[in-house]
């Protein structure tokens, strides 16, 4: 897991975030997080198989491995025991880290990241960290 500069480091480095479990409802947390991220400067791609049309002005793709360019990090908005299945996507892909949003890490998960050598943060806002860590 990283620790909180390798985190500032994992934020600063990175463009693109491909949210998964993205919803295009505006009430739901998965939404107002990637809508902070993309104000603050991050292209986000949203990834949900059940999206149809643009999300925060972006076209979403159903899984990981339909998006054709490189994703910096993976965010996380999935129930933990859908969480391994989303970190093999993003080893095959070759994203550079995973951040497993407040209650959907799983141990199985942080473990599969760490031992490819993906950097991996669980149970941590992307929005949180970011304010907490970018001031």
């Amino acid at each position: 897991m990283l620790n909180l500069d390798q985190m500032r480091e994992t934020l600063r480095n990175a463009r693109t975030i491909a949210v998964v479990g993205l919803s295009d409802d505006p009430d739901r947390s998965s939404y107002g997080i990637a809508g902070f991220m993309q104000a603050q400067g991050y292209r986000i791609i949203p990834v949900n198989p059940h999206l149809e049309g643009p999300v925060l002005g972006e076209q979403p793709y159903a899984s990981l491995r339909d998006i054709p360019e490189h994703v910096d990090i993976v965010n996380v908005f999935r129930r933990p025991e859908f969480v391994p299945e989303v970190v093999d996507d993003a080893l095959a892909i070759g994203a550079g880290a995973v951040w497993m949003q407040p209650g959907t890490s799983s141990p199985e998960a942080v473990a599969r990241a760490e031992q490819a050598g993906m950097p991996a943060v669980a149970d941590a806002c992307i929005a949180v960290m970011h304010r907490r860590l970018m001031r």
